[in-house]
């Protein structure tokens, strides 16, 4: 009977955290590099411009900076894709 009512609880969390994930999930893939960067980015760091740094460069910034600023693999990808060519 415990074990049924433990089983129950993680499903049920299990659950709610999958809607909560798609819902933030669904509007990441609404926004755009440059909002992403507003909202992530900008918060600490001044935009400089894509010229800046070389496409290569961007990726090494960007790579380190998804690891410390805790970026999905979506608003990583669409901030590379930003600061590289730009919107």
């Amino acid at each position: 009977m415990k074990r049924n009512k433990i089983i129950v609880t993680l499903s049920i969390l299990i659950t709610i955290g999958v809607v909560v994930t798609s819902c933030v999930s669904a509007k990441i893939n609404d926004k755009t590099g440059s909002q992403l960067w507003t909202e992530n980015c900008r918060r600490c760091h001044n935009s400089p411009p894509s010229s800046a740094f070389t496409n290569v460069q961007w990726e090494v910034i960007n790579t380190h900076m998804r690891e410390r600023g805790l970026l999905t693999d979506v608003e990583y990808k669409k901030i590379l894709d930003f600061m590289q060519q730009g919107d």
